[in-house]
């Protein structure tokens, strides 16, 4: 009988394990799980199995093909990252958009005159399946260098039902062709493609029927994204679309309270997994989500490529809501994509303590995808690791992004070159 296989990594000067935390609400820095002394990791089968001592952890292992990575300085080691949140699979680029935002014209002006999403719709259909893919696969392979491990990626630039088929695929085999696991959703209601000849409510109608169940047949994808805004879907159409999802069988989760209210409180109501965007939510829609299961999901790098107010993130934790952070690196609003750097600066700006923005990209960030199998360091979780050249965990979001991590473990894997 062959032996398993193992990794013994270490020593650690600090281990943050972000286990034994609530998934609601604020955090301190104090009730972090911050194991030092030197701690290595014991990593079997693609899990973590054990934590402690060098000596204890090789006798452990006695029965298992066991390789000992050395750490030579000192190291910090946290989850793998999971950004809950990305449209990484796209043609062309949209900097003519930033450019005339940053000349005074609104997202919803250059929408209207022919830019924004509807722009990358028509560059995404002029790419091919295969160009989307490898594209997507760059776009991943770089966010997994900086330590995210998980990642989710949205379809929604193509917008009609073989469009959006040929997205999903493209994302599909891009998750076989890369290290990091990509988690598909569905975004066929984007906005209403300029060349549907039918209204919001028949377009809908023929996404649920004609493409759904193809999606669920060939495997593509468990999740259904909307977005409810001014341009994009109201709450009539969105709330009938998102209960036939549910119907048959998706998970959903919204594009919320982006320019103005409405769609966290059909979140809510209807049981989202998530509420996203989040930058126009008032008083009672932060208790209402606060009161829910539905995570609240920030995305500073929207905030930021628009130049607009962040999320209430301080307000959402301190009324007791599950505060995920995300990317949203996409080709429009968000093209820097560069999650740590993201979070941190949303922690500075919201006066969010660190416990509580590495739990928004970690743990707090997988149940934004209904994952409960990573985001901690503690037994049977997948050992997805982001390693860090430093002494102590707050050096990491001190250096507000540019301190990266040197060394990356995905599902028991020590990367090499990305």
């Amino acid at each position: 009988m062959e032996k398993r296989q193992a990794i013994l990594i270490g020593p650690f000067a600090q281990v943050v394990t972000m286990d034994n935390l609530p998934l609601k609400g604020k955090l301190s820095d104090s009730e972090l799980e911050v194991l030092g002394g030197g701690q290595w990791i014991l990593l079997e089968d693609e899990l973590i199995s054990t934590i402690g001592p060098y000596k204890r952890l090789k006798k452990d292992a006695e029965s298992v093909d066991l390789e000992i990575v050395h750490l030579t300085r000192g190291a910090v080691c946290l989850p793998g990252f999971v950004d809950c949140h990305t449209h990484i699979c796209y043609g062309g680029s949209r900097a003519n958009d930033y450019a005339a935002r940053n000349n005074g014209l609104s997202y919803l002006e250059i929408a209207e005159q022919g830019g924004g999403i509807w722009d990358t719709v028509t560059q995404t259909r002029k790419a091919t399946a295969k160009s989307l893919e490898h594209d997507t696969i760059m776009r991943a392979e770089r966010h997994l260098a900086e330590g995210v491990t998980t990642m989710e990626v949205k379809s929604g630039y193509g917008l009609s039902v073989n469009e959006e088929l040929i997205m999903l695929r493209a994302i599909a085999n891009a998750n076989q062709k890369t290290q990091a696991d990509l988690i598909s959703t569905c975004l066929a209601a984007h906005i209403l493609p300029k060349d549907f000849q039918g209204t919001q409510q028949e377009y809908l109608c023929k996404i649920h029927q004609e493409l759904l169940p193809k999606v669920l047949s060939q495997n593509l994808s468990k999740r259904v994204d909307i977005f409810i805004e001014k341009g994009a879907f109201d709450r009539t159409n969105s709330l009938d679309y998102l209960n036939k999802a549910k119907g048959l069988g998706f998970d959903v989760t919204i594009h919320a309270d982006q320019f103005s209210i409405g769609g966290s409180k059909l979140a809510v109501e209807i049981g989202a997994v998530s509420a996203d965007h989040l930058e126009a939510s008032k008083g009672r829609d932060i208790e209402e989500l606060a009161k829910s299961d539905v995570v609240a999901v920030a995305l500073p790098g929207a905030s930021m490529g628009l130049g607009m107010a962040f999320a209430p993130a301080r307000k959402l934790l301190d009324a007791g809501a599950c505060l995920a952070i995300a990317s949203d690196w996409n080709p429009g609003s968000a093209p820097m994509g560069d999650l740590l750097m993201q979070a941190a600066v949303l922690g500075a700006s919201e006066k969010l303590s660190n416990a509580e923005v590495l739990a928004g990209i970690t743990y707090r960030a997988a149940a934004a995808l209904s994952l409960a199998d990573r985001g901690k360091i503690c037994r049977g979780f997948l050992a997805d690791l982001a390693i860090f050249p430093c002494q102590h965990f707050n050096e990491i979001l001190y250096h507000q992004g540019k301190l990266k991590p040197h060394k990356i473990v995905k599902k028991g894997k020590l990367l090499g070159a990305i």
